[in-house]
């Protein structure tokens, strides 16, 4: 077993501190990874205190991986000593159900098995990318392009997939008006994906104070949603919006700005319910639906695509002994737009 540097949360009421987890041996088909840049996701906050359901501790979080492949398994085919490569939010699934037969490992009709909190297949409890090292089968690393630096590329492994897959899928490009609400960790990459899919953005924010950063990421507007003014003017403007955040909001408010036949996908998770009036999906034959990560195949596609257009997230980069004020600023809605940790400061 492998002994890794790592931080953990204690309990779901502890700050997280400095200690050590085992990793397993590198197995045939296993790629050993010395991570080098771990993001920072609302998603982490969430799952370690407790909020998403009982944890077992303790637990290091983190599902934005990035770094060089260090030793690779006797029979690794897809990667090789030096690759630069991620790990993003699953390390594996049943691979045989119809879902993930069909390259969509993130709706594996078993469960996949979350890179952090979940239970492998050997029956231990998996820990994240808040570490220096991590083991992982080597179909669910991804290939990180030379164009992507790794501290950038990090967030792109959550962040990036979980803007860019409901952007796909919902066939944003030239001629579509595309909406993202709320301009955080996931709405500056939504942002800035549909931009660089030929959409017309829109960023609806709470208030103004983030108009100029929005304009310069890719959007060709900025609306203020606490102006009442917003929902009148923009009724039946969209093609797709892209909730990212994770709390409450008005949903009926919302599809009211959608087109004839438009979607409002959430990508944002908050814990409470959202209610929606029926009337506002059915008098204009609008859909809620809902959006998680992409498969492994949709990663590696993303990431290709953020290296052709030159994309990569905001950051801002912290030592290790600063995740706790990360946290803190998180929740504060104080940074722009994620934060990544140099684990190298993991001593």
């Amino acid at each position: 077993m492998l002994t890794a540097n790592a931080y953990a949360a204690p309990s779901a009421t502890e700050d997280l501190i400095p200690t050590t987890i085992e990793r397993r041996d590198v197995g045939p088909h296993d790629v050993l990874i010395e991570i080098k840049f771990a993001g920072i996701c609302h998603s982490d906050i969430h799952t370690v205190r407790g909020e998403w359901g009982p944890q077992q501790y303790p637990l290091a979080p983190g599902h934005e991986i990035a770094g060089i492949a260090t030793e690779v398994g006797s029979e690794v085919t897809r990667h090789k000593l030096g690759d630069r490569v991620g790990v993003g939010c699953m390390v594996n699934s049943c691979r045989e159900c119809a879902n993930c037969l069909k390259g969509e490992e993130q709706y594996c009709l078993a469960g996949n098995t979350g890179t952090y909190g979940a239970v492998d297949r050997d029956g231990t409890i998996t820990q994240g990318g808040y570490s220096t090292h991590v083991v992982v089968t080597e179909d669910f690393v991804v290939r990180i392009p030379d164009a992507l630096e790794l501290d950038v590329a990090a967030p792109l492994l959550c962040a990036g997939i979980t803007t860019y897959s409901p952007l796909r899928h919902w066939g944003a490009g030239p001629g579509k008006k595309i909406a993202v609400v709320g301009l955080g960790g996931l709405g500056h990459m939504a942002v800035k994906i549909a931009h660089a899919m030929g959409a017309e953005v829109t960023v609806l924010s709470q208030s103004l104070k983030k108009m100029e950063d929005g304009l310069q990421l890719g959007a060709d507007h900025f609306h203020a949603t606490s102006d009442a003014g917003t929902f009148e003017t923009l009724a039946g403007t969209f093609d797709l919006i892209i909730n990212t955040v994770s709390a409450p909001i008005d949903i009926s408010s919302y599809l009211q700005l959608l087109s004839l036949d438009g979607a409002l996908v959430n990508v944002g998770a908050p814990a409470e319910p959202l209610p929606v009036n029926v009337f506002s999906l059915i008098l204009g034959r609008r859909s809620f639906a809902g959006s998680a990560i992409g498969g492994i195949r949709e990663t590696q596609e993303m990431l290709d695509f953020c290296a052709e257009h030159g994309l990569g997230a905001e950051i801002e980069v912290i030592p290790a002994d600063r995740i706790n004020e990360a946290y803190e600023r998180v929740l504060a809605s104080d940074v722009r737009y994620r934060f990544v940790i140099d684990t190298a400061t993991m001593k």
